[in-house]
């Protein structure tokens, strides 16, 4: 049986470039918070303005607690951005509150990698609480039960499914991001720099979860297949 053996080293390149990840968006953000935009412009504000000017104008944008906890609510119609961005003319603020902007348009214009998104949701949702559970379950439940870890890994291809169609979805975001804030003028060429480096960080986070949730896949399927020898 592979479980805790060889299958486990499949893991660690993908946690070395989550923790990689981690970092430079920790530090990428507390670098570029700390400098502010010549426009004197808010998040909120130029995340208003990107949406009426996108046609999106009944999106609410909205102040919530916390750091880095920015999102798109596409049931709501509400943009949701956190203390330091809100109220914040960093380039970092401005950078993710029209990445998180980014979103609300893709949603507005029909986007199609963010459709698929949506709908696998609820599947990938489902598969990352109950996958991992069933599948070992399974595997203790004695040699001749898969059946169970059959159903593991079938719940799981659904979260791999979705991790790797958010890479695309994030990724235009943030193009569709420094394109607004260049475009519109709210971000000289210097400017666009930092707020580039921020985006570029935290897409580097998605790319982490992605190969980590492959590499698990490849890790449980390692362990179904070593019940057939």
């Amino acid at each position: 049986m592979y479980y805790g053996g060889v299958d486990f080293l499949l893991l660690i390149p993908a946690l070395l470039l989550a923790l990689i990840a981690q970092g430079m968006m920790k530090s990428a953000y507390a670098k570029y918070s700390k400098v502010g935009a010549a426009s004197r412009i808010t998040g909120a504000q130029v995340a208003r303005l990107l949406l009426n000017q996108g046609g999106a104008g009944d999106v609410t944008v909205e102040e919530v607690q916390g750091q880095l906890t920015d999102h798109y609510d596409p049931r709501k119609k509400a943009l949701r951005l956190s203390q330091g961005v809100f109220g914040s003319s960093s380039l970092a603020a401005l950078g993710i509150a029209a990445h998180e902007t980014g979103h609300a348009l893709q949603h507005h214009q029909r986007y199609v990698p963010l459709i698929a998104r949506n709908v696998i949701y609820p599947v990938a949702n489902i598969g990352s609480t109950l996958a991992f559970p069933l599948f070992f379950i399974g595997m203790l439940a004695g040699t001749g039960s898969t059946v169970l870890m059959d159903i593991g890994i079938l719940l799981f291809v659904g979260a791999v499914a979705f991790s790797v169609i958010t890479l695309p979805v994030e990724f235009n975001a943030s193009q569709r991001a420094l394109a607004l804030l260049k475009n519109q003028g709210y971000l000289g060429p210097q400017e666009l720099v930092g707020a580039k480096k921020v985006l570029k960080a935290a897409a580097l986070t998605y790319v982490a979860a992605t190969a980590m949730a492959v590499m698990q896949l490849v890790r449980l399927l390692m362990i179904r297949g070593s019940r057939n020898r």
